[in-house]
């Protein structure tokens, strides 16, 4: 079955053909490194490599380059506000330069410790400063630019097709607008260049041909993407919440330099929500990380488990019951998968079931499903193990790479076990569940198997509310 993707531009499923063959250039917006990733932002992440993955299956070399934001982005989407490098500065007590090596490394200690597949390229907007001004110049040079006391603006008006990727209603944006203008000529204006503010020392800013300043966020996007990539490539990936002004930003500015729209397929992962469905956030400064799951006894790989379970352009709600059903889900899984001898043959039904529904615009869900119905069916053990580690080259839950190490039991759940175990053995079900559900209070879930009962570490529930941030 050939491939096919939902692009957002033209919000169709279509087949997927590269620009050029055997070649697919992908280009993945990174995080803004003011603080720490949160498990919603790490979804999309999954997403995207389950994507370069199916690609990498369906015979593509994969030019993958993902950006990290640690200059320019600002706290509000109208260009309003400072740049989060600067606010982060002043809440860690760090400097801008430190705060974002520290964080570009928590983050990619995040990105490996769910197996995410290493980028082709990893680029800084703050070593691509110079290729910024030349962008911003060649819109100057083509007239769609002008200049205000803070900075130099794109003029969206001079774009009849801007917004087409979000479906803007430009008329209905100016009839509904709240925020005040300023000197911008135009609600969807952006900038492209911020002048420094007089009588204040920025920690980041360079000289250009405009004043000494900063990039504006959406520039660099485009800039990079074009240098590594090319001035159309074939996917630009990123969250939801880019289509309507960080994504549509980047085609209008880049129409204008290059003629093109940058990508030909644009695709983007939907939110990970919490009660009520609220979008998580970083605005708030409270929000779930990754190493928040670690800390309550959760495999990062549980979490990935999780992400792969709804579809990417579905919303996931988040809970630590999904959560704790998705590791439950996986340490069967690899315990079922430890028991397999190698030396099969992938199955090629299975094969063409599961690769079936991945080249379906990344079905997980559909594809999760046929390696349940795999692991239940009757197949020599060693053609089970083939096939797994072939669906896994697309899963990425590392079967091959896990090794079963038994959880260091305290003693007094120990001494709770041996109980259960001779409540079971005297046909007392009740006392027994009832202590199946202290264990569990400890922290610790029992199977039954064939070999005995078997412990595993769960997540303990959270003594506080999961937090709820506005956008």
């Amino acid at each position: 079955m050939p491939l096919a993707l939902y692009d957002t531009w033209s919000r169709t499923v279509r087949t997927f053909t590269p620009i050029d063959a055997g070649r697919v250039g992908m280009y993945c917006c990174g995080p803004t490194v003011y603080d720490d990733a949160h498990i919603g932002n790490l979804r999309t992440y999954v997403f995207e490599d389950v994507l370069r993955r199916v690609l990498m299956r369906n015979g593509y070399d994969v030019q993958h380059v993902v950006n990290i934001t640690d200059v320019g982005h600002l706290t509000s989407d109208a260009d309003e506000g400072e740049d989060k490098m600067e606010k982060g500065s002043r809440r860690t007590g760090e400097s801008a330069w430190a705060m974002a090596r520290r964080y570009t490394d928590a983050f990619v200690r995040d990105w490996r410790a769910l197996r995410l597949l290493e980028p082709t390229v990893w680029c800084r907007a703050t070593d691509h400063i110079s290729e910024q001004i030349v962008f911003v110049d060649r819109l100057v040079r083509a007239g769609y630019v002008y200049r205000t006391e803070d900075g130099l603006y794109f003029d969206s008006s001079q774009q009849d097709d801007y917004g087409y990727l979000a479906r803007l209603n430009r008329t209905g944006l100016h009839a509904g607008k709240r925020v005040a203008l300023g000197e911008k000529k135009n609600i969807t204006d952006f900038a492209l260049w911020k002048f420094s503010p007089t009588g204040v020392k920025r920690q980041m800013e360079w000289d250009s041909p405009w004043g000494r300043g900063f990039p504006g966020w959406h520039i660099e996007c485009s800039a990079m993407s074009a240098k590594y990539l090319g001035t159309l490539f074939d996917i630009h990936c990123g969250g939801e919440d880019h289509v309507a002004v960080h994504h549509s930003n980047e085609i209008a500015q880049t129409q204008a330099a290059h003629g093109t729209r940058l990508a030909n397929f644009w695709m983007h992962g939907h939110f990970l929500t919490l009660d009520a469905d609220t979008k998580m956030s970083k605005s708030s400064g409270d929000f779930v990380r990754l190493q928040t799951l670690q800390r309550r006894n959760v495999d990062p790989i549980a979490y990935r488990y999780l992400c792969l379970t709804a579809h990417y352009r579905s919303k996931l709600r988040f809970t630590w019951a999904s959560l704790e059903a998705a590791q439950t889900a996986l340490n069967r899984l690899r315990h079922f998968y430890s028991g397999l001898p190698g030396g099969g043959r992938i199955d090629p039904n299975f094969e063409a079931r599961f690769d079936a529904e991945v080249n379906e615009d990344l079905n997980a869900p559909r594809a999760l499903a046929v390696l349940w119905d795999l692991v239940k069916s009757d197949l020599p053990p060693s053609t089970l193990r083939a096939t797994l580690d072939s669906f896994d080259v697309v899963l990425g839950l590392g079967l091959r790479d896990w090794n079963p190490v038994a959880p260091e039991v305290p003693a007094d759940a120990r001494v709770l076990l041996g109980e259960r175990e001779r409540a079971r053995a005297e046909s007392d079900w009740a006392k027994a569940d009832q202590i199946r559900e202290t264990l569990r209070a400890l922290g610790w879930r029992v199977e039954d198997t064939n070999e005995g009962q078997r412990l595993f570490r769960i997540a303990l529930p959270s003594t506080i509310a999961l937090p709820c941030a506005e956008n």
